[in-house]
């Protein structure tokens, strides 16, 4: 029975492991997707506007393909809203997911250290034990080390780049680098960012996520008892630590007196490879970022045994209860609604996207009487073509008894600039009698292009100062 017994074990992990897929694996795909699309991404333009591009050099904001001027950010409000809300979201949902799968910081480091330092170079002896730093004072290994430096420095330019063309679109990024001279500022940013990322990924490692990022001390108080996150399953391995973060257990006789069927091994495999340096059989610490590599360590391992992994990505309610996470609970709806509204709000406003802008201010003169009775009211229109053509303008004024003076004809406007026009409206007929005060009278302006008068049009409120009754008698010639 004995015999029957071991030689079963090797069956059953061969039955568990067939068709398991490391955690690290599934991370490296997203890794390469994230980054492929990050990459791509700011080249793609369609009708010359592109996916996300804040430009502050055109003063133009591109979203989803559609370009808004900086006269048209009521939708930054709808992205902040989206984007802080989308953290509350990821993180009561999935907790640090984001530092785990997306984070570049998170990717700059595997490339550095998992495929420079330990697969290219053999400078770090295994992926999997992450705490023994190089040898290096061995001659050999301070080459390794500067090759391996050599090698992210020309890709954190390329990131630092990649970065930058968010706000400056490719097709200007390489005309300015042209002409360093006249765009010293561009190459300050991108030399700048390219160092932080150097000394960031060579030199401060995973400590920027432990003390520097801010992500870690606002996760704390996002998470809940249904948070997904990496969790030790101390009900089968045993507890290794008490409550305050103790350790109680040296080796297998005192986790045996603990725990009589505590499963753990205690083979510190969830521990060496952790690039933060932690022991997830803690449990929740601010510098786990949900790697989840821990978890395949110890599937490694418990599968050997033919048994399921001490560390699972779960919930604590779940590990409690014995049940299932309980995904849609109050807060999640809550953040799911507030997301669907900023979402709703950041498509429907967009969809008013004016394709024209017109400013509309009034001169210091409050008005003019001409001695047979005209009031003039003077304004300066600022008029800009937001498309990529160039077009005719003009405008009305929707009140019959007010006309327009100047300009008499129409006016042409080039792609992406603005035209500065004086505008006298007059009235010719007596609008108010008040003997008190100057009357301010609302009038509408519609202002548009004459090729395109539905698409391409504006309406612009405005006043129309008309003076106090005993003043105009005293201009006017009897």
């Amino acid at each position: 029975m004995a015999t029957a017994t071991v030689s079963s074990k090797p069956k059953r992990a061969k039955e568990y492991l067939k068709n398991w897929i490391p955690y690290r694996y599934r991370r490296y795909l997203f890794f390469t997707i994230v980054t492929i699309v990050a990459l791509v991404l700011p080249w793609i333009r369609i009708n010359g506007n592109h996916f996300f591009l804040l430009n502050f050099d055109h003063m133009q904001l591109h979203l989803f393909f559609v370009r808004f001027d900086m006269q048209e950010l009521y939708l930054m409000p709808f992205m902040l809203w989206l984007l802080f809300f989308g953290i509350f979201f990821i993180t009561t949902l999935g907790g640090r997911v984001w530092c785990g799968w997306s984070c570049p910081q998170t990717i700059f480091r595997i490339i550095y250290r998992d495929l420079f330092e330990t697969k290219l170079l053999h400078l770090r002896k295994r992926i999997s034990n992450k705490q023994i730093e190089p040898d290096m004072s061995k001659p050999e290994n301070k080459l390794k080390k500067a090759i391996a430096i050599l090698l992210w420095s020309i890709l954190a330019f390329i990131a630092a780049a990649d970065f930058l063309w968010y706000f400056v679109p490719p097709e200007d990024f390489f005309a300015y680098i042209q002409d360093l001279s006249n765009h010293t500022i561009l190459m300050g940013f991108w030399i700048g960012i390219a160092l932080f990322l150097i000394a960031d990924v060579v030199f401060i490692k995973e400590n920027f996520c432990i003390y520097i990022c801010p992500y870690a001390r606002v996760q704390s108080v996002l998470y809940d008892e249904d948070t997904f996150q990496t969790v030790y399953d101390y009900k089968r391995g045993g507890r290794i630590y008490d409550e305050h973060g103790n350790l109680i257990v040296q080796n297998k006789k005192e986790l045996k007196a603990e725990k009589e069927d505590a499963e753990c091994t205690l083979c510190q495999s969830c521990v060496k490879v952790c690039p933060t340096h932690i022991d997830i059989r803690k449990g929740m610490q601010l510098e786990c970022i949900n790697c989840l590599e821990c978890a395949d360590a110890c599937t490694k391992v418990m599968g050997a045994l033919g048994k399921e992994s001490l560390v699972r990505w779960t919930s604590y309610h779940a590990l409690e209860s014995g049940g299932k996470t309980r995904v849609f609970r109050f807060r999640i709806v809550a953040y799911m609604v507030m997301l669907a509204l900023a979402l709703g709000g950041l498509f429907y406003m967009g969809s008013k996207k004016e394709h024209m802008l017109l400013n509309i201010n009034r001169t210091s003169q409050l008005y003019k009487i001409e001695p047979n009775g005209v009031v003039k009211n003077s304004y300066i229109f600022l008029f800009q073509n937001t498309e990529r053509e160039k077009h005719r303008y003009y405008f009305e004024v929707e009140n019959k008894n007010i006309k327009i003076e100047r300009p008499k004809r129409p006016f042409t406007v080039i792609p992406g600039k603005k035209v500065k026009k004086v505008v006298i409206l007059y009235t010719d007929k007596p609008l108010v009698k008040d003997t008190n005060k100057d009357i301010p009278i609302p009038i509408t302006i519609k202002a548009y292009a004459l090729d395109n008068p539905k698409k391409i049009s504006v309406i612009r409120k405005t006043i129309f100062v008309y003076p106090r009754w005993d003043i105009y008698q005293k201009h006017i010639k009897k």
